[in-house]
């Protein structure tokens, strides 16, 4: 006779990475609610994409609604904005030696743009942004620094870049809303660091870039 798993051996299977991303949906979604700030957000990705068991996913998401699997849902504004695509794109590429550059607030993402840092930063945020395309590309290349990419809620993102001797995030991957664009993040992090994450905007337009840095810590 077969008997059915009790809650404690349920608790202790392990997670699937399919486990994961469901928990994280729950999070991005209550995050664009308004029930969490974009810190605790960032801290609670950080214990889902870490936890290895049941047991572990389940207290990250308690205390939300679990209302739903599918990708988180953004406001009505944002989707399908009539200015969200289109446009004369505002550069193609930023290069950061021993220094850093910042692409945020009100831009149009080309249909490929290549970022390169060397001992330095770079920082690439798109949820204000127009896209000239629907489906554009991100070639982002470490050397001995760091570039942190951060995608619209929305947005279908495909992350095919590796790590030697450093890191390439992949955890932004996944899919998107049918009016949100497509991103794909390609290239290489040698002895450095591409951060590549998902974080909810208010709107397209109320989310300046004062805004953003009181939002999140470390802004500069």
């Amino acid at each position: 006779m077969t008997l059915s798993p009790s809650a404690d051996d349920h608790a202790s299977l392990r997670a699937s990475d399919q486990d994961r991303d469901r928990t994280a949906e729950v999070l991005r979604e209550a995050a664009a609610e308004g029930r969490l700030s974009l810190t605790e957000l960032d801290e609670r990705l950080d214990a889902v994409y870490a936890a290895k068991t049941y047991a572990e996913l389940e207290p990250v998401i308690r205390d939300l609604p679990k209302t739903g699997t599918g990708p988180a849902q953004v406001p009505a504004e944002w989707a399908g904005a009539a200015d969200r695509f289109g446009g004369q794109a505002t550069s193609s590429s930023a290069i950061a030696v021993m220094g850093g550059f910042s692409r945020k607030g009100e831009w149009v993402v080309p249909k490929e743009f290549t970022a390169v840092t060397f001992m330095g930063g770079g920082e690439i945020d798109m949820r204000q942004a127009r896209f000239a395309e629907r489906e554009v590309t991100i070639h982002a290349v470490a050397i001995m620094g760091g570039i942190s990419i951060i995608v619209p809620p929305d947005a279908e993102v495909v992350v095919t870049g590796i790590g030697f001797m450093g890191a390439f995030d992949h955890r932004a991957a996944g899919a998107g809303q049918p009016d949100g664009p497509t991103i794909r993040v390609n290239g290489l992090a040698l002895m450095g660091a591409v951060d590549v994450r998902r974080k909810p905007a208010r709107s397209l337009r109320d989310l300046r870039p004062d805004q953003d840095r009181e939002l999140e810590p470390g802004g500069r």
